[in-house]
């Protein structure tokens, strides 16, 4: 079996340098770990934002091969990006520096410069343009996400790499594969190249497919065959597309399973069967997770009030993290990047503090957590809420603040910000994940290894957690299923304490033996394999 030596992964994310999601952890991750386990040469390309400043961040302009130029070199090359109407060009740039053993490239082009986040349009553009509405998706995704596989592969032949396999990141990447075996120049010079696609959420809204058929034929010169072949649902389907020309995989063995032989693949429009049908069989292997990023014995360096550890059961700074997040969220506070809507009491750090960090949308959950709440008056907790979005939800949540039963008691912060996230981790004592769908789930990790034990609902990679084992768990997607876990919680933690000091040293035990990045790294390296 021949060793893997050179990986190039294709990301619209990457943690450390432009992020949205959990991608931007799998790549960082999964991208160092190879790197210092396995002694891969790792490369990493995606776009350079407008919100982004290189020079900053540590990158260096990179110069490659030009014919025009006197020198033999310049800092900028053209892609093809061609409309149905009209043969054109888009120019690009190269930015790289090397962090962690793995090397970042950024390509600077002005259709990745004009946008302020990474996958939606931020207020700010709204006020210069009504038209980009805050939070909705950026008009040109499919030519953003063309330029970036484009650039990737023309970058390559330009610094004359050829990598063993590359790996592409969701749907914003998955066209890459059909490119590589399509195009004849790439197809020739990557004869040895394999490619996978990772597909991080299947869900609809997440596909970032096209129903002009005649754009996306011009845009990434693909034969009509292959545009034809990789119809779904009446649109060119960037994952329908990849089928035949990479292995597939999914970030966890639940999640696979429920696309391809469950009714949960309703969710995605029937995606995973259709995968099927064309002969993928998708693998799943359940992200992993980077424990000492998260290892509160380092508290302190990381902003938090004090150092603990719940792997030892040393858990006085444990409860001076909640008491200062008590005393940070009562009445009246001030806050830098979120706002707050209700408050909680610094005088009850003995009540249970639920925690919930995340989108307000129903494939979070956030609808059944808050009909769960309002059935749970007479409890004695607290609720701690850190989030946003543009739904009813975000209202619903505001009013539930207001509630008589619930004065001091439940506190919404409006927003994101990560040390504050961090903050709420390290001060919960149950962290409330109640999911419609979960392809595979970070924050129940995160919430672990704080010794805030995760309650969520037994779907997708969310199984993980081993219900009054390394957390609580529930079946029914419904509001009395999660409040009636959350009551189990709340027994254990008045009356079984040391049981509950159990649970926290066995869910950071098993996050060590079984989800570190050490021990996931190896199923894609056979992934890789598979793919050559």
């Amino acid at each position: 079996m021949e060793k893997i030596n050179k990986v190039l992964m294709v990301t619209r994310e990457y943690d450390g340098v432009a992020g949205a999601g959990g991608v931007k952890d799998v790549c960082r991750q999964l991208s160092e770990a190879l790197v210092r386990h396995a002694g891969c040469d790792v490369r990493v390309v995606l776009p350079c934002y407008g919100f982004m400043d290189p020079v900053a961040l540590g990158f260096k302009r990179v110069q490659v091969p030009c014919r025009e130029e006197a020198a033999g070199m310049t800092t900028v090359f053209d892609v093809d990006m061609n409309y149905p109407d009209k043969e054109r060009r888009e120019s690009v740039s190269l930015w790289m520096k090397k962090e962690q053993g793995v090397i970042i490239c950024l390509l600077d082009a002005q259709r990745f410069a004009e946008k302020q986040a990474v996958y939606t349009y931020t207020p700010a553009e709204e006020a210069e343009k009504s038209w980009q509405k805050a939070g909705t998706g950026h008009f040109d995704f499919f030519a953003m996400n063309v330029l970036l596989q484009k650039a990737t592969l023309d970058l390559l032949i330009l610094l004359d790499l050829r990598p063993d396999i590359i790996h592409c990141h969701d749907g914003h990447a998955a066209i890459l594969p059909a490119m590589l075996w399509e195009h004849s120049g790439y197809r020739h010079f990557f004869c040895q190249t394999g490619a996978v696609v990772t597909v991080h959420n299947a869900g609809l809204g997440y596909h970032q497919d096209v129903e002009d058929l005649d754009f996306a034929q011009a845009i990434t010169g693909l034969p009509g065959s292959v545009i034809r072949s990789g119809l779904f649902n009446n649109a060119f389907n960037p994952f329908v597309v990849a089928a035949g020309y990479a292995q597939m995989n999914t970030v966890s063995e639940r999640y696979a399973r429920e696309l391809q032989e469950t009714n949960e693949d309703s969710r995605t429009g029937w995606l995973g069967h259709k995968l099927l049908k064309k002969g993928v069989d998708l693998i799943g292997i359940t992200n992993g997770v980077n424990a000492e990023d998260f290892n509160p014995v380092q508290g302190k360096k990381r902003g938090l009030a004090a150092d603990f550890n719940p792997e030892t059961g040393e858990l006085d700074g444990k409860r001076v993290c909640k008491e200062e997040m008590l005393c940070l969220c009562r009445a009246g506070s001030q806050w830098a990047r979120v706002e707050q809507y209700g408050h909680l009491s610094e005088n009850r750090p003995h009540s249970p503090l639920f925690t919930f960090i995340g989108r307000l949308t129903p494939q979070k959950g956030v609808d059944v957590l808050l009909q769960a709440v309002s059935r749970l008056i007479t409890a004695d907790f607290q609720l701690l809420v850190l989030g946003a979005s543009d739904s009813k939800l975000d209202q619903d949540l505001q009013e539930l603040t207001e509630e008589r039963h619930f004065h001091d008691r439940v506190c919404f912060l409006k927003g994101y910000d990560p040390d504050l996230a961090l903050k709420i981790y390290a001060a919960g004592d149950f962290f409330l994940i109640p999911s419609l769908y979960e392809p595979c789930g970070l924050t129940d990790y995160i919430a672990q290894l704080f010794g805030n034990l995760p309650i969520v609902h037994h779907v997708g990679g969310l199984v993980k957690v081993q219900d009054r084992e390394t957390g609580f768990s529930y079946q029914e997607h419904t509001p009395d299923a999660l409040a009636e876990s959350m009551r189990r919680a709340l027994e254990i933690y008045q009356d079984a304490p040391d049981r509950l000091a159990v649970m926290r040293r066995t869910a950071i035990e098993h996050i060590r033996t079984h989800h570190s990045w050490q021990h996931v790294m190896e199923d894609y390296l056979a992934l890789y394999q598979k793919a050559l």
